[in-house]
């Protein structure tokens, strides 16, 4: 642990403190007993402080934001469209150019995997809601780190804004998530749900505020933002597109657990956060790996965060999924080793290689590393522009060493 140790504190000063992490959840009472670790990070209290004022700066962000409405007429209803959904306008019938209006609503999608059509950022809900994430993570992280009020303030300022403020709250629904455009009748899809998997960061960051009693996180925003969570948690374990994301065997189904957990702590529901979390890793768990660790390399290790971040869950309420074999005999450990021999330049996704880091980083804590293995898999971050202060992040929370 000691030279894992060394290496990741080596290099933060090298790296960038902004990145958006697939998912993320930290311990909140680690980021509370800041003693156990800050004395370990002085580079990581240098740069995550202004990462953070730059993300608030950016915001705040609000559902309301877009100039294109949904079905519903409502700006308060959450709007996406599918990144990969391509019109074919071969069958429109037209004969003249049609305008973006008129291909939304005359041309048939169809899906292209892998391939993101840039008008999908015409309606930004889902690009403002992770830089919202973020925003409120890495603000909260920095004023555990620093002490200074200004950071809990923009976390707050940023919660209140999205989800409490009554003129620019979003409806507690993704009805309107993943839109499919084209003739009819136009409906969100199960696949929407994704679109709030950082709903884990925020829940991360709340329970900080909460617990480390920031003045600024008011109990005005507290209730308003659970009374939010727990509409949201009806349309969660109620509405059809939720059950079909429910059930859905990829890293959809994967991180809709992630997510539903999490909304569970934010209404301090420890109960049902856990069951949870036992649900996931005793179903649909049970099928994602294989007894090598198998599971395009992008997938891969954007399966296995949210796989980690449902175990860190579980071990904030008492549950240990660590060591939890699949039915083929597959564990988390080693869905990851096997990760690690893959090329992402193999498979034409060598961008995706740094994804990888902060599950190698949590499997290191949690299992040791007595060959150097993870450590060696682990200098790739001084190859890229990595953000590694989450990395210290993730050793220091599960390590029990």
């Amino acid at each position: 642990m000691t030279t894992l140790l060394l290496l990741i504190t080596t290099y933060i000063a090298t790296v960038s403190a902004i990145t958006n992490y697939a998912n993320e959840f930290i311990d909140p009472q680690f980021l509370l007993n800041s003693s156990a670790w800050t004395a370990q990070t002085p580079n990581a209290r240098e740069s995550i402080p202004p990462g953070a004022d730059f993300l608030a700066s950016q915001g705040p962000w609000a559902v309301t934001n877009k100039t294109i409405l949904p079905p519903s007429k409502d700006l308060k209803d959450y709007l996406s469209w599918p990144p990969y959904a391509w019109p074919d306008c071969s069958k429109a019938g037209n004969t003249t150019v049609l305008t973006d209006q008129e291909i939304w609503v005359r041309c048939i999608y169809v899906t292209r995997d892998g391939q993101f059509n840039p008008d999908q950022h015409l309606v930004n809900n889902t690009g403002a809601f992770y830089a919202m994430s973020d925003a409120i993570f890495y603000n909260t992280i920095a004023w555990r780190l620093t002490g200074f009020s200004n950071y809990s303030a923009s976390a707050a300022r940023l919660i209140n804004t999205w989800f409490v403020d009554p003129a620019t709250s979003m409806n507690p629904n993704l009805n309107y998530a993943q839109l499919l455009r084209g003739p009819g009748v136009q409906v969100g899809q199960h696949t929407g749900v994704l679109d709030l998997k950082c709903m884990t960061k925020i829940a991360s960051a709340v329970l900080t505020l909460r617990l480390g009693a920031s003045p600024e996180w008011t109990t005005q925003i507290d209730q308003g933002f659970t009374q939010w969570v727990s509409q949201y948690i009806v349309w969660m374990t109620n509405s059809t597109l939720a059950y079909q994301e429910r059930t859905s065997v990829n890293n959809h189904g994967s991180f809709f657990y992630n997510q539903l957990a999490s909304l569970y702590l934010i209404v301090n529901d420890t109960t049902n956060a856990r069951n949870t979390v036992q649900e996931f890793f005793s179903g649909l768990y049970q099928n994602q790996i294989d007894a090598n660790g198998e599971q395009p390399f992008h997938y891969r290790a954007y399966n296995l965060a949210a796989v980690i971040t449902s175990a860190k869950i579980g071990q904030y309420v008492g549950f240990n999924a660590w060591n939890l074999t699949t039915k083929q005999g597959g564990t988390i450990q080693k869905a990851t080793d096997y990760a690690m021999t893959k090329n992402a330049s193999t498979s034409g996704e060598p961008g995706a290689a740094p994804e990888l880091f902060p599950v190698v980083a949590a499997v290191a804590a949690i299992y040791g590393d007595p060959s150097g293995k993870y450590k060696q898999y682990l200098e790739k971050c001084v190859m890229v522009t990595w953000p590694v202060f989450l990395l210290m992040m993730i050793f220091f929370t599960l390590c029990v060493c």
